[in-house]
């Protein structure tokens, strides 16, 4: 799935191409998604110019005078800059098409991506409840530490509910709790103050790394020119298992957490 560093990859590729330039059509090929496209999208989308694009944790906000397109990549969707007459393929499921002959071109061969368009985004229930982002001033260990008080759950699935933080996906997840030597079932609540602090930092550096590196291409992932992220080369213990840790040599394991795929080093991780 495109985590944080990958929609916003897409969001600085694609910001310079559209902003500025107005919507001529919207076509919409298949409005079967996650969330059915509403019938009324096209006409309130058609003759807006793009004013910003924005983020807000995996959604893209296209912001318009008439309101904002709210875009979901899903689980394998892809939204690229392309000329409207090149040849669209199967699951190439909308295009907006501006009166310079480019569009955005939405794929997603599963259907779990979304698009909606509202006059408030914040206020959109999609956005409204979302915690805040890992890489602004408010995510602290005091605030993690609050948010994680007499809390159970896992700590990697307390990283991963974007109520408490957005964007921080599977991968990053794993990531960070390498870096920060905690292991991932560990409950969210009997995690003492202290290793807050390095676990708010490897969350922050492991998500600037990746999105120095274009994010993360495992199979499907390509930015708005189509090209595919580089981190995967820099994971320690993500789809690693069975290889030795770089710290101390143990073989990673892998678990299954919250239905998601975990991969930690048992000796380090605690």
């Amino acid at each position: 799935m495109p985590e944080l560093p990958e929609v916003e990859t897409t969001r600085r590729g694609l910001a310079p191409d559209v902003i500025g330039k107005s919507v001529a059509a919207v076509l919409v090929r298949e409005p079967r998604l996650r969330w059915r496209i509403a019938a009324d999208l096209p006409a309130k989308l058609s003759g807006q110019r793009i004013e910003d694009v924005g983020r807000r944790g995996k959604y893209l906000l296209f912001g318009t005078p008439a309101g904002t397109l709210l875009v979901h990549l899903g689980m394998s969707g892809t939204l690229r800059y392309l000329r409207a007459e090149q040849a669209h393929g199967t699951h190439d499921h909308v295009d907006v098409q501006f009166d310079t002959g480019d569009c955005l071109r939405f794929n997603d061969p599963r259907r779990f991506g979304s698009l909606h368009f509202t006059r408030a985004p914040l206020e959109h229930p999609l956005l409204a409840p979302l915690g805040p982002e890992p890489l602004d001033a408010d995510f602290t260990a005091d605030y993690l530490r609050a948010a994680s008080r007499g809390r159970d759950v896992a700590i990697k699935q307390h990283l991963m509910n974007g109520r408490v933080v957005v964007g921080v996906g599977n991968i990053y997840a794993n990531e960070a709790l390498f870096r920060a030597r905690i292991h991932p079932v560990r409950a969210a609540g009997r995690i003492a103050r202290a290793r807050f602090e390095p676990l708010v930092a490897a969350v922050r550096d492991v998500l600037h790394e990746a999105l120095a590196e274009g994010g993360t291409t495992l199979r499907d992932f390509v930015d708005g020119d189509g090209r595919p992220g580089y981190f995967r080369a820099a994971l320690k213990v993500y789809e690693r298992d069975g290889t030795p840790c770089e710290r101390c040599g143990t073989p990673i394991r892998r678990i299954v957490l919250g239905q998601r795929a975990t991969y930690y080093c048992p000796r380090c991780q605690r």
